[in-house]
């Protein structure tokens, strides 16, 4: 059923990219594993998907243990991240998209591993969502770039959950012309409600979970 899943998705990544006139190896697709057993993730990576993402550090310390076993899996923290659990995150993830202070990116870089990085950037007014504001944003790229260990790559948005998948496309926009400006090749940005229109707006990473693991108790 997974396998059946990733394939209309990657269908659908081929249409929009080609819409877009971009290449498909141009899009990165993680598929969002957060509250998935590790048999899911098992199950994704047999049908060829190479790229997870994960939501919570002390979830995916108990799974990881379960997938030391997957040759070229590589894992991307793209939930919110407290500074007390760099250490631990550091060790789990290749890639953590969700870096918003430079207290955060301190920490990780203390942990002595070369990481990938993206900053996460508040473009929506909700109090749920994190990131750090715009007008913050060019002081914390330059802080990161200060320290040997972190590699800053892009930016990460999360905007408010679409009605319509067009509702999304300013914030895209607005998160493509940052990174412009800041020179970074990378744009995690697109779920599964609104990935179509991410990736017409300059998407590299895509973070995809209903569509290729099913419904869950959160939206993904």
């Amino acid at each position: 059923m997974i396998a059946e899943s990733l394939a209309r998705v990657n269908e659908r990544i081929e249409k929009a990219a080609r819409r877009a006139g971009r290449a498909r190896e141009q899009i990165t697709l993680i598929g969002v594993s957060k509250i998935m057993p590790a048999t899911a993730v098992r199950e994704a990576y047999e049908a060829g998907l190479r790229h997870f993402g994960e939501n919570y550090v002390q979830e995916f310390e108990a799974k990881r243990k379960e997938l030391g076993d997957l040759p070229g899996a590589v894992f991307h923290m793209i939930g919110h991240l407290q500074s007390n659990k760099a250490r631990a995150a550091a060790d789990l993830f290749h890639v953590i998209h969700t870096v918003d202070s430079a207290r955060l990116a301190r920490r990780l870089n203390e942990t002595g591993k070369q990481i990938q990085v993206l900053i996460e950037v508040k473009l929506s007014p909700e109090a749920t969502k994190s990131g750090i504001e715009e007008q913050r944003l060019p002081e914390l790229a330059e802080c990161i770039r200060s320290l040997d260990k972190l590699e800053l790559r892009g930016l990460m948005v999360m905007p408010p959950w679409p009605k319509n998948p067009e509702d999304s496309r300013p914030y895209f926009r607005r998160l493509r012309s940052l990174a412009e400006k800041l020179r970074l090749p990378e744009l995690s940005m697109g779920m599964t409600g609104d990935f179509e229109v991410a990736i017409e707006e300059g998407a590299t990473m895509i973070r995809i979970g209903t569509a290729i693991f099913g419904p869950r108790k959160a939206n993904a």
